[in-house]
């Protein structure tokens, strides 16, 4: 692509690619202390936008320069996405575009140092300075392009495009079909993501058909019957305020992260778990936690089965003495098969007491606990029982 750039000495890249640190240093120090909007902490997903804008953005001015630079038009992908950013902070372009014309006037002032260091002349400066602006001005652009794509996206093609890759994603589309609907749908593929089932909108707080202020590259389904999101990166998205934000206020589940291609399968778990929640869950369920109760809960009608029969000893007894020598039982498998003060120690009480709980469940259960298959069928079903995934883990009193 022809510019101003092109008629700069390429050897130029190489001193500005030396400067190239401190100056996104600069340029996003004096973003911040100028512009209100953005005198934020750079954390979460607006920060790493703003950083990563910045950097990418002097990155390809060396490539300009040295006529390196490649067409491809996904590397204007991270200027449109600010620009969508901005619509979804309830912004109007202003402040974004004030940061451009800041972030120039800052690189032409150190830009200019170094064409100074190195001998360039009155006019060669005059055409870096015309080389920036120039630069600045695609960049620009680029994001009041995203910016009114998002814009449309509410009722326009690109929303018709990511919903119809939400539902590619929740029936597990092959990797080449995926690609292309996201590449229509302006979302980069990414290496790994996670589905979130959410609970439905509450009907005394309807949100009108409003998408809240996430991050654009978050896909959702929010107001449907069996609400859902597909969070890209989880790593990085699943500690955005926003997403947070919505993940407390919507009993969220998160599915297990996995490859795009399986984002059927995360989605499918997070459901699961969503239905029958493990019982010590507060605030956002992690599927990562609870993968075997997500085992559990694959089967019920074998689990039950197991549990019928392997917990079938313990018929005779009361309810509270199938319940304490259930727990007594279970914490002794979940400890390697561990002493009277192990078992104590798990469940709250006395080593006397596990001393004697422990004799009953000898004798009750007798030479099966010797094999290992009978005690991974115990596990299973005292786990599974009364839907306590996580066993005991509190005291219920001695005796």
């Amino acid at each position: 692509m022809s510019g101003p750039w092109s008629a700069l000495p390429r050897g130029l890249a190489a001193e500005l690619r030396r400067e190239q640190q401190t100056i996104a240093v600069e340029i996003i120090g004096e973003i911040r202390k100028q512009v209100p909007e953005f005198s934020r902490p750079l954390a979460g997903q607006f920060g790493a936008g703003i950083q990563h804008g910045v950097e990418t953005a002097l990155a390809e001015f060396t490539e300009l320069i040295e006529g390196a630079r490649s067409e491809n038009p996904e590397r204007m992908r991270v200027y449109r996405a600010l620009g969508r950013g901005e619509l979804a902070e309830g912004r109007s372009l202003d402040a974004l575009q004030a940061a451009y014309r800041l972030g120039a006037r800052v690189a032409w002032r150190r830009y200019a140092r170094v064409a100074r260091r190195v001998g360039l002349g009155t006019e060669q400066l005059v055409v870096l300075a015309e080389a920036i602006f120039a630069h600045i001005d695609e960049l620009a652009a680029a994001s009041v392009q995203g910016y009114a794509r998002a814009q449309a996206d509410e009722a326009g093609a690109l929303g018709r495009s990511r919903s119809h890759l939400l539902t590619l994603l929740a029936r597990g589309g092959a990797r080449a079909e995926l690609e292309t609907a996201a590449d229509l749908a302006d979302w980069p593929l990414p290496w790994e993501l996670c589905a979130v089932a959410l609970a439905p909108e509450a009907a005394s707080r309807p949100s009108g058909g409003r998408r809240p202020g996430l991050p654009d590259l978050v896909l959702a389904e929010l107001h449907g019957p069996e609400p859902w999101l597909v969070i890209p990166e989880p790593d990085l998205y699943l500690r955005d305020g926003q997403v947070r934000a919505l993940l407390e206020a919507r009993g969220a589940v998160i599915g297990p992260t996995v490859p795009p291609e399986q984002a059927g399968d995360s989605l499918r778990w997070a459901r699961t778990l969503r239905a029958r929640p493990p019982r010590t869950a507060e605030g956002p369920v992690d599927g990562e936690t609870h993968l075997a109760a997500l085992l559990l809960l694959a089967d019920p009608a074998l689990v039950r089965l197991i549990a019928a029969r392997r917990l079938r000893p313990l018929d005779e007894l009361t309810p509270k003495q199938r319940r304490r020598l259930g727990d007594t039982l279970l914490a002794w498998l979940q400890s390697d098969r561990g002493s009277a003060p192990d078992v104590a120690a798990r469940l709250g009480i006395h080593p006397q007491t596990a001393r004697q709980r422990l004799h009953q469940v000898q004798r009750i259960f007798g030479p099966a606990l010797a094999d290992a298959d009978v005690r991974f069928e115990l596990e299973i079903a005292l786990r599974a029982r009364d839907g306590e995934w996580d066993g005991p883990g509190e005291s219920r009193g001695e005796g």
